[in-house]
């Protein structure tokens, strides 16, 4: 618990004389999701059960033709392993040559963006929303993610809302990024830190 939220419970009971009450029942809390929103993710969930996720592994360009019917921006060459699990294709922009690794978990409530020959590996999860820890009714809050060209989420990263990974910057295998990613920096740990730069070596193309 943060500084602020004992601030506000404490602020809360002596107002009422009591702690305050989280109420999160359906009475309480209505989904903020419009009824198109549902209806398109219980669409979406069919189509990605029978037609997606049994793909063949090298059929890239199947399930980027079911992900552009659903609304998604698909650059050129991007490779989208069938495990991946993308909560609504039509928030979801991927730039030419980038890729997704297998159980990768997009929960993209607000937009997920990945600029051109950017990677996001194996069992990472993208996610775009939470819930307000001081709101009784812990309303949903959501931010996108913007992974931009040449980065890299390695294995098992956690990315929060609202978190920019810059040009060619590095999150290392487990790292849990709560705050923004400077270009061409590595980050690593629970929370993430700079670790160093990213120095390129070898010939590049012009």
């Amino acid at each position: 618990m943060t500084e602020q939220d004992a601030k506000l419970i404490d602020a809360n009971s002596a107002t009422s004389g009591a702690s305050p009450q989280i109420r999160v029942g359906k009475d309480d809390c209505p989904s903020p999701h419009s009824l198109g929103n549902k209806f398109g993710r219980v669409v979406w969930g069919i189509a990605w059960l029978l037609l997606f996720r049994p793909s063949p592994r090298l059929c890239h360009g199947w399930r980027r033709l079911l992900l552009t019917c659903f609304g998604a921006d698909i650059g050129r060459n991007v490779r989208i392993d069938p495990s991946v699990r993308i909560w609504a294709p039509w928030n979801l922009t991927l730039g030419d040559e980038s890729a997704i690794g297998h159980h990768v978990d997009c929960y993209n409530v607000a937009r997920i963006t990945l600029g051109a020959h950017a990677t996001v590996s194996q069992y990472s999860f993208l996610c775009t929303a939470s819930h307000a820890v001081t709101d009784p009714h812990m309303r949903l809050i959501s931010s996108p993610i913007t992974i931009e060209d040449q980065a890299w989420v390695c294995a098992d990263v956690f990315v929060g809302p609202g978190i920019t990974i810059g040009t060619g910057g590095v999150a290392a295998a487990r790292a849990v990024v709560t705050r923004d990613v400077p270009p061409w920096v590595i980050v690593a740990g629970h929370p993430a830190t700079d670790l160093k730069r990213r120095v390129l070596s070898g010939p590049q193309e012009a």
